[in-house]
């Protein structure tokens, strides 16, 4: 099994061919590949597949690093992007549009060797999300063990619950992040975003992954972040934010007329190989 690994940011991917009959692969590979000590170590593994849309050039989806699959992945799309122009499938310049399992999106080259991708719009509903026990709001309270924790939730495709900190780098990032992934109003668990806005158009943020952990940087996740703190008029609608991340820096606006996230990035290919 050929693969390629490739990172976003140090959020960092395998990546698997199935566009020829190759079978997706069981909960138990993707964990086999996905160990750091014993394996090829990753945060996701993306598949690469036909895709539905006759106007796509490509559909992935994603598997988190303990066998899981997810809806949405920010880096990931621009490293499936990259992989695709690479291998002949998408335009060397231009828009194409690939398809993941949380919709369409429309891709652009920025220019500098990576991606714009159209994320798609920012879902506030309850329901949506989904959030249990809650009316919609810009910002809720919930009892996480014997304190309170306030945070904004979004989906981006994916569930995120967006908490503000004075101070990113001692935020209790391991022990909250955790905690709030179990809890019953995330019934599809969530990503769990640690955010320091330094102005309205940069930030900083960490983010726990469901199924993952803390990873160098969530796509999905700074897209999240920048739309919760948007709607609460801490950082600028229709501006670019900055959001600095453990591995690097992404780009979000916040398009409100278009009704859409976009997210401009770095893609990297790192090896290729195979899995014997």
């Amino acid at each position: 099994m050929r693969f390629s690994k490739m990172h976003g940011a140090g959020n960092d991917f395998v990546l698997l061919d199935l566009r020829h009959g190759v079978a997706a692969p069981s909960a138990e590979l993707c964990t086999r590949l996905a160990d750091r000590h014993t394996g090829v170590g990753c945060d996701q593994l993306l598949t690469i597949e036909d895709a539905a849309g006759a106007d796509a050039v490509a559909s992935y989806r994603i598997w988190n690093a303990d066998g899981s699959a997810s809806g949405q992945c920010g880096n990931g799309a621009r490293c499936v992007a990259a992989w695709l122009v690479r291998d002949g499938a998408a335009p060397a310049q231009g828009r194409f549009v690939i398809e993941s399992p949380a919709g369409r999106h429309a891709v652009e080259h920025d220019g500098h060797g990576g991606f714009v991708i159209d994320m798609g719009p920012a879902r506030f509903a309850p329901a949506q999300i989904p959030l249990h026990g809650f009316e919609a709001s810009s910002l809720y309270t919930l009892h996480v063990g014997a304190e309170m924790v306030q945070f904004g939730a979004v989906s981006m495709g994916n569930p995120h619950a967006v908490i503000e900190v004075d101070d990113v780098a001692s935020a209790d990032v391991l022990r909250l992040g955790p905690l709030l992934q179990a809890s019953a109003v995330f019934p599809q668990s969530a990503n769990i975003g640690f955010a320091q806005v330094l102005s309205p158009t940069q930030i900083r943020l960490r983010v726990f992954e469901r199924g993952v952990g803390e990873t160098l940087a969530c796509g999905s996740g700074a897209c999240a972040a920048v739309a919760v703190l948007a709607r609460r008029g801490r950082v600028q609608h229709d501006a670019q934010v900055t959001v600095q991340l453990p591995g690097g820096c992404l780009q979000i606006c916040s398009d409100t007329q278009a009704d859409t996230m976009r997210m401009a990035g770095p893609a990297t290919f790192v090896f290729e190989g195979e899995w014997l």
